[in-house]
């Protein structure tokens, strides 16, 4: 089980790493694109986007520090948590706004990103409840790919929904 927990370790801090690393590369753009998401006041928008970027970064470091794992999958689960309620209520309202989950984009919120959210949940929650040991090299390797292969396609996901669209 422990190269389960590396796996979804890997996921998450690639995932969060991606966010976190294309939020701050255009913080204003995402700054201003909270309240379309979220009932946020105008002077609340710049210091929400902060604890956002902040803990978003915080999140792979705690992962990638063996006695904080727990931590920063407590961490990711709860930003997770967040993140897919912020998306159900501003769907409810009828507000589609792009998502700005991975960087610039013009793709509005929708019901593939609380699947793509509910995913990400499932992993952090067995990252984190799986036993956390000393993994073989080579078996942490293959664990360690398996994450790199999954956060590739959750980070390009709506690419990815794009294309099977397309196609059908």
């Amino acid at each position: 089980m422990e190269y389960v927990r590396a796996a979804c370790a890997t996921l998450i801090v690639l995932v969060f790493a991606a966010s976190a690393v294309s939020k701050l590369r255009d913080f204003d753009g995402f700054a201003r694109s909270l309240p379309a998401l979220a009932p946020v006041g105008a002077g609340l928008v710049r210091p929400l986007a902060l604890v956002i970027v902040a803990a978003e970064t915080a999140t792979p470091i705690l992962l990638a520090v063996p006695p904080a794992t727990s931590y920063g999958f407590a961490l990711a689960c709860a930003l997770l948590a967040a993140f897919t309620a912020a998306i159900a209520v501003a769907l409810r309202r009828g507000r589609r706004a792009p998502c700005r989950c991975f960087g610039a984009s013009s793709v509005p919120v929708g019901h593939r990103h609380l699947v793509r959210n509910g995913a990400l949940l499932i992993v952090t929650v067995l990252g984190g409840l799986a036993p956390q040991g000393l993994p073989a090299p080579a078996g942490l390797a293959v664990a360690a790919t398996a994450g790199v292969v999954g956060a590739v396609l959750i980070i390009s996901f709506d690419d990815v929904v794009d294309l099977f669209a397309r196609s059908s």
